[in-house]
């Protein structure tokens, strides 16, 4: 996946496609060695780290595509990139790779029904949803998200089964005030700020 994007990107004239890098060597566990975590545990424990909550969006070729996303982070100043982490078997990927450039919405506390509705695979994500297109991409640009990232792509990597998407910002704005919607141990949250 990770290399038919480069493809797509470096067919569409993007210059700062990469390849991506080497899979790792796979091999069986041995008898001395530790088995696998279990993949349940493993998230448990993650769980514990709260995260905010993204919606990434992009205009495809067919129309509007998008995916809640908890994997988001500021990547680099200078440049300024931001990534995220998509999962391999994700069906929206392919239609985000092939516009080539996406937007992150930052959702706000009181947006976990949207948050939900961009969670469903293989539903009408934007049914009922207000959009206006981000200045530099026209990825859309979600009404009421208290901050938004728009970005080109510039690189994909592999990562396990995810993907780690490079995106290069082009433009960005956010709200002076407002909460941001938190997610932490499978539940939704508020930030509570603490005196003293």
């Amino acid at each position: 996946m990770a290399a038919s994007a480069v493809r797509h990107l470096r067919a569409a004239g993007s210059p700062t496609a990469v390849e991506p890098l080497p899979r790792p060597v796979l091999r069986a566990v041995r008898d001395d060695e530790r088995p696998p975590l279990d993949p349940a545990e493993f998230r448990r424990v993650l769980g514990h780290f709260a995260s905010g909550v993204t919606v990434v969006t992009a205009l495809a070729p067919e129309g509007p595509a998008g995916f809640a996303c908890q994997s988001f982070a500021s990547l680099s100043l200078d440049p300024p990139l931001v990534a995220f982490m998509v999962a391999r078997t994700s069906t929206t990927w392919p239609r985000i790779a092939a516009a080539g450039s996406f937007c992150v919405n930052v959702l706000g506390a009181g947006q976990d029904g949207l948050c939900r509705s961009f969670a469903v695979s293989g539903a009408d994500k934007f049914a009922g949803v207000d959009w206006t297109p981000a200045p530099a991409t026209g990825a859309p640009r979600l009404t009421g998200a208290p901050a938004w990232i728009d970005c080109a792509i510039t690189a994909v990597h592999t990562g396990g089964d995810h993907l780690i998407v490079v995106g290069r910002v082009e433009a960005l704005d956010a709200a002076e005030d407002g909460e941001p919607l938190l997610f932490h141990r499978g539940r939704f949250g508020r930030f509570s700020r603490l005196d003293g």
